[in-house]
């Protein structure tokens, strides 16, 4: 199964996002809710996700914090309670469901916001992860009301013949990925690409996550399902 990096730096990864978190908000006094949306648009989430060593392995989550926060935020010395709070197991939580999962943070978060995520702390705190994993997967599927496809096709205002003619792939064949009658994690690459130009969004937003632990990778011209050829 591939993961979204490599397990040796998922610990560290937990880590950091916890600490990140915490850091933020209480010695920041950032909001956790302002903060993650800035976390959600600065750089540092994309290199996160994307297993860059030099942001999971080589900074602290203090160091992550500040980054995000910007040039004009001044360094504050971190207190770091005996326990862990509420904000550092959601980031810790968060940080093993994203590499679980390859989902954006965006994603998660589009559909649990990062405070119902935080409310989880009682009881899944005293869980093993992968329960946490499990309730999240499910009320991830519950609250997707579209595929991937129709939701990008939708913010960006086009319609399906529209999308049709600027792709080269036939309306019916977009009807049938958006419908779920075909597995656009299947599709040609050349279409999936197409798409994603179309709709100004990497091709990875496109697949589906299907919640079971398969993903879907680009390779040798198709979308083909990593869990047959690892």
């Amino acid at each position: 199964m591939m993961n979204a990096y490599d397990r040796n730096y998922l610990e560290k990864a937990r880590i950091s996002l916890g600490r990140m978190l915490d850091y933020a908000v209480y010695d920041l006094k950032y909001d956790l809710a302002d903060y993650w949306d800035m976390f959600l648009a600065s750089p540092v989430s994309r290199q996160f996700e994307r297993g860059e060593v030099s942001v999971l392995a080589g900074k602290s989550g203090v160091e992550l914090a500040l980054m995000v926060a910007g040039k004009e935020q001044e360094y504050t010395k971190p207190f770091f309670s005996e326990g862990k709070s509420e904000e550092y197991w959601t980031g810790w939580a968060l940080a093993y469901y994203q590499w679980k999962t390859c989902l954006s943070f965006a994603q998660i978060t589009e559909l649990i916001p990062i405070k119902e995520i935080q409310g989880m702390y009682s009881p899944y705190h005293e869980m093993d992860i992968r329960q946490f994993c499990d309730r999240v997967s499910e009320i991830y599927a519950e609250r997707k009301p579209h595929t991937n496809l129709k939701r990008k096709r939708l913010a960006v205002g086009l319609s399906q013949s529209q999308l049709a003619k600027l792709t080269g792939i036939p309306v019916r064949t977009i009807q049938q990925y958006e419908q779920g009658q075909k597995d656009i994690n299947k599709a040609r690459a050349e279409y999936v690409i197409n798409l994603s130009r179309a709709l100004y969004c990497d091709p990875q937003l496109l697949l589906e996550y299907n919640g079971n632990g398969s993903h879907m990778l680009l390779t040798m011209g198709r979308l083909t399902d990593i869990n047959t050829i690892v």
